[in-house]
C-alpha cells in the first residue's frame, strides 16, 4: 500500500492507494514547529483506519507545512517510521505538494493561502522557495491566520462596525483574557486564530470584511508574488481554503494587478496523490 498525505498546520489529508481500493483519511495536522516524533506517533495512532493499515503501508510520501529543512523533516520521517515500520518514507515541503496538485510538469507559482501563507517558484521539476514562509507572528500574509487576527483585533479594539459586532458576538464567547490564553499559553495559537477568520465566509459581502479580504490578498501579493523578477509572466497556482472560498475576490484583487491565475483547490490532496501515482508508474497499472 502507498500512502500520500498533505499537512497544513489545522489538518493532514491521507489517500491511500491499495489493491483494488482508494482509502482517504484525515487527522490533526502535524507541522513540526508544533509536534515532536512521539506526537506524530500519537496523532496517528488515533486514526483507527491508519493504524490497521500501518503494517501493510509500504511507501509514504508525506508533503508538510514546515517541513523545509532537513532537521525539521527529520522530526516528521521519524515519526511516521515510527508507526509506518514496513514503509519508506519520503518527507518533503507542502509547496513542492503543491505544485504537483496544481501545476503539473508545467512551471509557474505555486502559493499556498490557507491556516498559512506561503510562494514559490515550480520550474517543472524543482520547487524554489525564496524567502517567504516566516509564520503566523511574521508573516502569513493573506492567510487564515492573518485574517482571523484582522478581524479579531478589529473586535478587541472595538474597530468593527456595530452590526457585525452584534454578530460576532453571537458567533464566539471571546474577551481578551480568553484570547491572550490561547494565543500565548495554549499550543496551536496559528490554528485559533485562523479560526476566527470563518466568521468572514457569512459575512463575507459586508463593506467592512470585503476592505479586509481586498488589502490582504494586496498584500500578499506586494509581499510574496513580486518579489519574483518575472511574476508579470507566470501563473500563480492556489491551494487552501481561503484561496478556495474567496476566490472572487482573490480574483478580482489580481485582474487589478493584472496578474494570471491558474487554478485554485482547497485541497490539493487528490492531485498531489495522482501525481504521485503517475510518477511511480502505478496509475497505468490500475487502469
Amino acid at each position: 500500500m502507498i500512502l500520500v498525505a498533505d499537512s497544513g498546520s489545522s489538518k493532514t489529508d491521507w489517500m491511500a492507494h491499495g489493491i483494488n481500493q482508494t482509502l482517504s483519511f484525515s487527522t490533526q495536522g502535524i507541522n513540526p514547529y508544533f509536534v515532536n516524533a512521539q506526537d506524530v506517533v500519537r496523532i496517528l495512532s488515533k486514526n483507527k483506519d491508519l493504524a490497521a493499515h500501518a503494517s501493510v503501508v509500504k511507501e509514504v510520501y508525506f508533503f508538510g507545512a514546515g517541513c523545509s529543512t532537513p532537521d525539521k523533516n527529520e522530526i516528521i520521517s521519524n515519526g511516521l517510521s515510527a508507526f509506518f515500520k514496513n514503509a519508506y518514507i519520503s518527507v518533503d515541503h507542502d509547496l513542492m505538494g503543491s505544485a504537483y496538485a496544481t501545476c503539473g510538469d508545467k512551471k509557474g507559482l505555486a502559493c499556498i493561502l490557507g491556516t498559512g501563507s506561503n510562494i514559490a517558484y515550480y520550474d517543472g521539476v524543482n520547487v524554489f522557495s525564496g524567502r517567504h514562509g516566516l509564520g503566523y507572528i511574521l508573516g502569513d500574509e493573506g492567510s487564515g491566520t492573518y485574517f482571523g487576527r484582522k478581524v479579531l483585533t478589529s473586535y478587541l479594539y472595538k474597530t468593527m462596525p456595530t452590526d457585525l459586532r452584534e454578530l460576532f458576538v453571537e458567533t464566539f464567547e471571546v474577551n481578551r483574557d480568553i484570547v491572550v490564553e490561547n494565543i500565548y499559553q495554549k499550543p496551536f495559537p496559528n490554528s485559533y486564530l485562523a479560526s476566527f477568520s470563518r466568521f468572514m465566509v457569512r459575512h463575507k459581502q459586508h463593506p467592512f470584511i470585503q476592505k479586509i479580504l481586498r488589502d490582504g490578498f494586496q498584500e500578499f501579493i506586494d509581499t510574496n508574488v513580486k518579489s519574483y523578477k518575472n511574476y508579470k509572466t507566470l501563473e500563480c497556482n492556489f491551494v487552501g481554503s481561503i484561496s478556495y472560498y474567496y476566490q472572487e475576490e482573490l480574483r478580482a484583487v489580481f485582474a487589478e494587478n493584472q496578474l494570471k491565475i491558474g487554478k485554485t483547490l482547497q485541497k490539493p490532496i487528490e492531485g498531489i496523490f495522482e501525481y504521485i501515482l503517475k510518477r511511480e508508474g502505478i496509475l497505468e497499472e490500475a487502469n
